[in-house]
């Protein structure tokens, strides 16, 4: 991480100014000595900080973080297909796509890379966190930008099965259509006036009992949380949901907590496109 020490009042050490850093709290002044000993905390031109050197003016300061401390995630990431330029896996829920925040080494992208041994891994698409199923990556740099285009052409047909409280009312389908927005910073996104951007056809396909049903998904549109919010908007939220139709701040803390036991009932079932390369139709579907 990079700090930019401000002016002290009657100039701080840089000792003091790392230790007022709001993003710092916690960090004593032994951990910075032990940093600075180990080569952990240096200027912009890579030498060692001086802890006691005067803030003379304001500067930059390059700490080296350790990594965040993640609750490995308890499944396993069973290979669907793979071929020299794919590689298609059945996501578990609660491992991320790829790094991200406090997710580094519990990521799908981080599991491949070792598995296979090869850093030229990379995903074509995403799925949250907390969905799991079907999720494509590409092995080699020369084919990545093509099944990308893909995804980002909508040109992929997906489709979802979830599980949500029964509404008769739904078994013959509908579709819903609105503009979502979601802005960095806040946990759930939001409907907004405009252009629609957001489109999914949602169907209850299977009662269940105990007042629940499985319904088939199917987005057009890939915003966040669409489906979510969608099924939360026609009344029926999708069982383990912790921020839709509200948030439940116990149940969205679990996953870090080491708690995998209340799941996202959202698995992404399908995928099947047009080969960009060869021209045959593919799908892949989840053993879930």
């Amino acid at each position: 991480m990079v700090l930019r020490l401000p002016d002290g009042p009657g100039g701080w050490s840089v000792r003091e100014a790392l230790l007022a850093a709001p993003v710092l709290t916690g960090v004593t002044a032994a951990d910075l000595e032990l940093r600075s000993r180990t080569g952990e905390l240096v200027d912009a031109d890579g030498r060692p900080v001086d802890l006691d050197a005067p803030v003379l003016r304001p500067v930059p300061v390059y700490l080296y973080r350790d990594p965040p401390r993640e609750p490995p995630v308890p499944f396993d990431m069973p290979i669907l297909h793979l071929d020299d330029d794919l590689v298609v896996v059945d996501k578990p829920h609660f491992l991320a796509t790829m790094p991200r925040g406090a997710h580094v080494a519990q990521t799908a992208l981080v599991r491949l890379r070792r598995e296979l041994g090869s850093d030229d891994v990379a995903p074509a698409h995403r799925l949250d966190r907390l969905t799991a199923g079907v999720l494509l990556f590409t092995r080699r740099r020369e084919v990545r930008a093509a099944y990308q285009e893909l995804f980002a052409q909508r040109r992929v047909r997906k489709e979802y099965r979830a599980i949500a409280p029964a509404d008769d009312a739904l078994a013959g389908g509908v579709r819903i259509e609105n503009r979502i927005v979601k802005t960095a910073g806040d946990l759930r996104a939001r409907v907004v006036e405009g252009e629609v951007n957001a489109i999914s056809d949602i169907e209850l396909s299977t009662r269940l009992g105990d007042g629940l049903a499985e319904y088939r998904l199917a987005p057009h549109t890939g915003r966040t949380h669409q489906l979510r919010m969608h099924m939360a908007q026609l009344g029926v939220p999708i069982v383990g949901d912790p921020l839709y139709p509200e948030v439940d701040a116990d149940l969205a803390a679990a996953p870090d907590r080491g708690d995998f036991s209340r799941p996202l009932r959202l698995v992404a079932a399908a995928l099947e496109f047009t080969d960009p390369f060869s021209g045959e139709r593919r799908e892949f579907r989840t053993a879930r």
